[in-house]
């Protein structure tokens, strides 16, 4: 019952394995915004070399970790791509965190350096090293130096992702992530070298380096990525300047793109969504808007898309669609998704736990799996909210709400509001004799959590429903 696709090599670094020995003059990334610049393959490379062996002579060692304060730039790709080539792990973070959040990180994670934009508010650093655009912007200076000589299972890069207990996670992804994700080439994107891949994420989202950056490079193939202004109509103006033959997002990008018209582009092969339950109304509006197909794909932080549909893979609606091929899948008793440890684009662990020693990883999602191999989904086994595409733990919203002087109980749900779209709804009980307001209780939650942690809704009741030993029941809560 494990892995049976091909096993990945001993030496393996995902910098290297994405740069290195691809046509050097061939368009590698297009970064479109107030301006379009392409580069190729052997420009990207010897960039990202040369800020390797810059960040070696700051001091950057193999095995330390690199905060990445940036916002949606190719600096931020370039910065990633640059620690992981010299050994060191990057740390992927989220720029709508907030000062306070990376505080807190920086010091769970240990990271001994944070690379940072010049614009995103900094919190005092202590002893992390900082560098500033200037810094950034000399490092591409340096002689290009060679790739760390990492083993597959080396640590590679850590991402956050909000844990089920309320308290953030370190997923901490090896080398051999990128050799993981081959199952998804013929299993989710139908890509070949000649494909031109848009990704509507900034750069700064882990769906976005993966999809839109790590699998095109791999490939050979070209990615388009924007950093400008967003608004409706750009993306179908994207497809039609660039060439796009698919495009990666999440259902609801989708959703705004049939609001806005869109109409089949010559190019437009299909298009990719993951990160939440694609809702039947955006399937069939765009299979008949644009005649294309949308590929869904289930996943998750810890190993990324694993199960999916693709041009190999018909669509079955309120399917994510099959296991991809060589990945070992199984249900467990409780209704559990599990994947086989050995499935190389499984994470090590969690960073400050032990690295995992179960056969099989216990995603959290539940299911059933039908005699064709469908995977059809019924939901969390936790309480685990999805954010636009975020997974978010209601335990750590509600943590920060009852640091509120003013609310004595909360209680936070994802809350559905129409057919295709749900947000994070909070219900407080104000402390008796308290004047509070739901203004009052964004702006305090705004300054601590992340901005898609957020409740989008209060609502103030007098009690919360709990069960018979008083715990509370988050199903139950309902709008006054």
């Amino acid at each position: 019952m494990s892995f049976t696709g091909a096993p990945p090599p001993e030496r393996l670094n995902l910098a290297r394995y994405c740069l290195s020995g691809k046509p050097a003059e061939k368009t590698a990334l297009v970064v479109a915004g107030q301006e379009t610049r392409r580069w190729s393959f052997g420009a990207l490379e010897d960039t990202v070399l040369r800020m390797a062996e810059g960040l070696r002579r700051r001091g950057l060692e193999p095995g330390a970790r690199l905060f990445i304060r940036m916002g949606n730039s190719l600096d931020y790709a370039l910065v990633f791509f640059a620690a992981n080539a010299a050994g060191a792990i990057p740390i992927a973070a989220s720029p709508m965190l907030t000062p306070r959040e990376v505080v807190s990180l920086l010091a769970f994670s240990g990271a001994s350096h944070l690379a940072w934009d010049g614009v995103l508010p900094l919190p005092a650093l202590g002893g992390v090293t900082l560098l500033a655009p200037e810094d950034i912007a000399t490092l591409k200076s340096a002689p290009a130096g060679g790739y760390a000589d990492t083993s597959a299972n080396d640590p590679g890069y850590m991402i956050f992702t909000s844990g089920s207990s309320g308290t953030p996670k370190g997923v901490l992804h090896a080398q051999r992530a990128i050799w993981g994700r081959r199952p998804m080439y013929e299993g989710w994107y139908g890509i070949s070298a000649s494909d031109v891949m848009l990704h509507t994420g900034a750069f700064n989202w882990t769906y976005t380096l993966g999809t839109g950056i790590f699998d095109p490079f791999a490939n050979g193939c070209t990615s388009v990525v924007y950093t400008g202004e967003r608004d409706d109509a750009v993306w179908a103006s994207l497809i039609a300047e660039h060439g796009v033959t698919i495009m990666a997002s999440v259902p609801g990008i989708y959703r705004q793109l049939l609001r806005s018209g869109i109409h089949p582009a010559s190019s437009l092969r299909h298009g990719l969504t993951a990160g939440e339950s694609l809702a039947r109304p955006i399937l069939d509006g765009w299979r008949e808007q644009t005649e294309t197909e949308l590929y869904e794909a289930l996943g998750m932080s810890e190993i990324s898309t694993y199960i999916s549909s693709s041009p190999s893979v018909p669509v079955r609606p309120g399917s994510p669609g099959k296991p991809q091929q060589g990945r070992s899948i199984r249900i467990l008793d409780d209704g559990e998704i599990a994947v086989h440890r050995s499935d190389p684009g499984l994470f090590l662990g969690y960073w400050g736990e032990e690295r995992l020693s179960e056969e099989w990883f216990a995603t959290g999602d539940t299911a059933e799996i039908d005699r064709d191999g469908y995977v059809w989904c019924h939901g969390r086994i936790d309480d685990m909210m999805n954010a636009g595409g975020f997974r978010v733990s209601p335990l750590e919203v509600e943590k920060v709400l009852l640091q509120h002087p003013d609310i004595a109980e909360a209680g936070v749900r994802e809350w559905r509001v129409s057919e295709t779209a749900s947000i994070i709804a909070a219900f407080l009980v104000p402390r008796e004799g308290a004047s509070v307001n739901e203004e009052a209780v964004m702006a305090f939650v705004r300054d601590r959590l992340a901005a898609y942690k957020c409740p989008k809704q209060v609502w103030f009741v007098s009690a919360l429903p709990r069960t018979a030993n008083g715990k509370l029941n988050r199903k139950a809560l309902e709008r006054p």
